[in-house]
């Protein structure tokens, strides 16, 4: 099926999407460091620009729409949460998009913390549009290490089904944890993806792997808690600025920040994928992703055509498209 993606970033929710057999037919960003990115590991269909200038009559066909919408002041490690910040608004610009492109599916993803926001009345509008433009709306609160990324990372997707279609979307089955079960494994750990790299700081030809001098103290705060490499690592992050003051994760084993190829590693993209820019924007680019491995068990629960899927109105087998109407 073909996707619109917004807020697209570096690219990790559509690899997802394409190594599960989607085709992304066009996408968008404003950070130019993470169109870069995209452009050079996915291709032409990113289009830089502001997401409120887009024209829905200039988009192609498309049978779903995805997206993460900015998480800044949604996340509950944001202690300066306003619910009329303007970043939290940045989904109404999603769903102008939607009404224009009337899309056979919805995905929308978000921070865990969204759901508790305003003791979850933010959620419940947001739900609540979303059913207003025709929408059968869900959600579920995943975890990455569940779906074979060696990361705990909780992420709330939300899946919208057309009205008029008459398909139930499944939310995919974890195929990892803890204590597996019948066609389970084991959580993926910090040490299966870390395993073979080269030190950084010798010779190497490894794109993007190098790493923050911020120093590493063992004292429980962000960046500065241990992880143990036997185990999947805690939620990525890449906080910091442009100036080189990141707060990363650091390395199981050495006294030093993950290199930003180790970082990526642990979001599930592959060795050859590397990312543009500076090293803080890079950290960045990796931490603001969507895990490809969690991305992929989410495009999969999705058909990959739409035939044989049947309008709710007459049964029919007439195959829906999602030209503009």
């Amino acid at each position: 099926m073909r996707i619109i993606s917004l807020f697209s970033g570096a690219g990790g929710l559509d690899l997802g999407f394409i190594q599960a057999g989607h085709q992304v037919v066009w996408a968008n960003d404003r950070y130019h460091d993470a169109c870069a990115t995209y452009l050079r590991n996915i291709g032409h269909a990113m289009h830089e620009g502001d997401i409120h200038d887009v024209d829905t009559a200039t988009l192609p066909p498309a049978e779903k729409v995805i997206g993460g919408f900015p998480c800044q002041d949604f996340s509950i490690a944001n202690m300066k949460r306003h619910v009329a910040d303007a970043r939290n608004k940045l989904y109404l610009e999603m769903l102008r998009i939607v009404a224009g492109v009337k899309p056979l599916f919805v995905l929308g993803e978000n921070v865990k913390g969204i759901t508790s926001l305003a003791k979850g009345q933010v959620f419940e509008g947001i739900l609540g549009d979303f059913h207003a433009l025709g929408y059968r709306v869900q959600y579920r609160v995943l975890d990455a290490a569940n779906y074979g990324v060696p990361q705990h990372r909780e992420r709330v997707f939300i899946v919208g089904v057309r009205e008029d279609v008459d398909y139930r979307y499944v939310y995919p089955h974890p195929t990892y944890a803890a204590f597996p079960g019948f066609g389970q494994q084991p959580w993926r750990c910090v040490d299966d993806v870390l395993m073979g790299l080269p030190d950084p700081d010798g010779a190497h030809e490894d794109p993007n792997h190098r790493y923050s001098r911020f120093k590493f103290k063992d004292n429980g705060y962000l960046g500065h808690r241990p992880v143990d490499g036997s185990k999947p690592a805690p939620c990525v992050t890449g906080r910091g600025d442009n100036k080189g003051g990141v707060v990363v994760l650091p390395h199981p084993h050495a006294k030093r920040c993950m290199t930003g190829r180790e970082l990526a590693l642990i979001q599930g993209f592959p060795m050859q994928y590397v990312f543009e820019d500076s090293l803080s924007s890079v950290y960045r680019q990796i931490a603001n992703a969507v895990p490809v491995g969690l991305a992929q068990s989410m495009g999969a629960s999705f058909p990959l055509e739409t035939k044989g899927i049947k309008s709710r109105e007459d049964n029919a087998d007439t195959r829906l498209c999602a030209h503009k109407e």
